[in-house]
């Protein structure tokens, strides 16, 4: 479903990722783990069009995240690390998510409800004010309710408590049928379980890719 070939890219000078040819299937759950600077984020930013590549492809179901990037978001939900800072207020953002990504509405409550968040008393406070955990809850949220069929979460528990955490992968285990999903994480005992695959990075480059 996602597949880069020689990916590069350099910001001046600095190289932040050196020639990465990976392929992530359908039904695969990756653990993309590495230390920081490693390379990571600016993969997952790559895949999803963020950035050029300097040089090298990446392919999303055959589709250039850049050039066809409206078709291929309506394919991936991605949670990541750091919440954007949307002014909007929640029933504001919930309205514009809806009309833009088709998501149903009921979907995003039902899955906000699972997380332990209560979205209805907020409605009208901005994104940008609520907690870190409360802001992770709400994109978690609207990620399952997204149902996607490609799923990349970078650090999507790093504002989480522990049972906010559980429900997380509670939730991610019952949607991975069918579905990729790409976990950026530095807790591999929390995503043991769930995945299959354990990629990690160095460097900017893939050391080890591993089936688990």
């Amino acid at each position: 479903m996602i597949e880069t070939t020689n990916l590069t890219k350099k910001f001046g000078k600095t190289v932040s990722l050196q020639r990465v040819s990976v392929t992530f299937n359908k039904g695969d759950a990756i653990a993309l783990m590495g230390a920081n600077g490693a390379g990571k984020t600016t993969l997952i930013r790559l895949i999803m069009g963020y950035y050029h590549p300097t040089e090298g492809q990446v392919r999303i179901k055959g589709a250039d995240p850049i050039t066809e990037r409206v078709e291929i978001l309506h394919s991936v939900s991605f949670v990541p690390q750091l919440p954007p800072p949307i002014k909007l207020s929640l029933s504001e953002l919930i309205a514009y998510i809806c009309k833009s990504s088709g998501v149903d509405k009921e979907l995003i409550f039902h899955y906000a409800h699972e997380m332990k968040l209560d979205i209805k008393p907020n409605l009208h406070k901005s994104f940008f004010t609520l907690s870190g955990g409360m802001k992770q809850k709400f994109l978690i949220a609207v990620s399952l309710a997204k149902e996607s069929e490609i799923m990349i979460y970078d650090e999507p528990t790093a504002n989480l408590d522990p049972k906010a955490r559980d429900d997380f992968y509670r939730l991610i285990q019952s949607k991975e049928q069918e579905k990729l999903s790409l976990f950026v994480t530095h807790r591999i005992e929390e995503v043991k379980g769930i995945v299959n695959r354990q990629i990690y990075m160095d460097l900017g480059e893939i050391t080890s890719d591993e089936a688990c």
